[in-house]
């Protein structure tokens, strides 16, 4: 990211301020996110997050409860995505996919696409087992590498891409915990690049277990990812290589798909 020109540009700050906001409201859903806990994400003093929220609330970009004061999406983000979709939504042609990986494994089944440095779900289907994991939902989003759908896209982009991220982002282990230092998920890309698929072994909720396999477009990039998450004994050495095979399955009748549908 240029720094440098993001400062020559006057309002860039403000811009880059507000975005930060609208996606971390996105990120929280239906359930909205409070002032303090945007704030704190975002870096900012809560009068500026306060600020700047009333005034993309007067664009329509963000909305407030008035019983909780949580902020959540507005009415205008809806209607730009609405123009936006036809040319980056993927969900009509994935739909089927992501339920029929759901029914074939009874467990919870996810699309994700890769946004920037981070991956954001796009579509959730739950699976038939009654124990399930609340990790992932629609909105919710991760950096590459952290949840399973990011590690899978992460593996699979060139390796100066890969060594790019990395400069970028110093600071992962210590805000997601050791286990995503440099060297660890060096050690991870290439398992999975040997297996075809990544995964994430409670690594962000204890017990709860996940698997990626990346998304291709046309021109061989991982853009997206299906991933399955459930509690661990369902992902034990028993079940885990089916578990992949189905799972790779899916990602390639998808990527398939979006090579024919473009």
């Amino acid at each position: 990211m240029d720094t440098t020109s993001k400062r020559s540009v006057p309002g860039a700050q403000s811009v880059a301020r507000a975005a930060q906001l609208l996606r971390l409201v996105t990120s929280g859903g239906d359930n909205g996110m409070p002032v303090a806990e945007l704030a704190r994400r975002a870096g900012l003093t809560r009068p500026t997050t306060h600020r700047l929220l009333t005034a993309l609330r007067h664009e329509g970009l963000v909305d407030q409860d008035e019983r909780t004061g949580r902020w959540m999406p507005g009415p205008e983000l809806y209607l730009m995505g609405t123009v936006a979709a036809s040319r980056y939504d993927i969900t009509a042609v994935a739909r089927d996919i992501v339920r029929s990986l759901a029914v074939r494994t009874e467990e919870s089944a996810f699309l994700s696409v890769r946004r920037g440095d981070e991956t954001v779900c796009l579509l959730r289907e739950e699976g038939s087992f009654p124990i399930r994991s609340f990790v992932l939902s629609e909105g919710v989003r991760f950096p590459l590498g952290v949840a399973s759908a990011g590690l899978a896209i992460l593996s699979f982009l060139p390796p100066h891409d890969v060594d790019a991220y990395f400069e970028r982002h110093p600071g992962l282990p210590l805000e997601w915990g050791v286990a995503h230092s440099e060297q660890r998920l060096r050690t991870r890309l290439r398992d999975t690049q040997e297996r075809g698929y990544a995964v994430n072994p409670g690594l962000i909720v204890e017990g709860s277990y996940g698997i990626g396999a990346a998304v291709f477009t046309r021109e061989g990039h991982p853009q997206w990812a299906l991933s399955l998450t459930g509690v661990e004994f369902r992902f034990g050495p028993d079940r885990l290589p089916e578990l992949g095979r189905t799972l790779l399955a899916h990602a390639h009748q998808l990527t398939t798909r979006i090579a024919a549908s473009r």
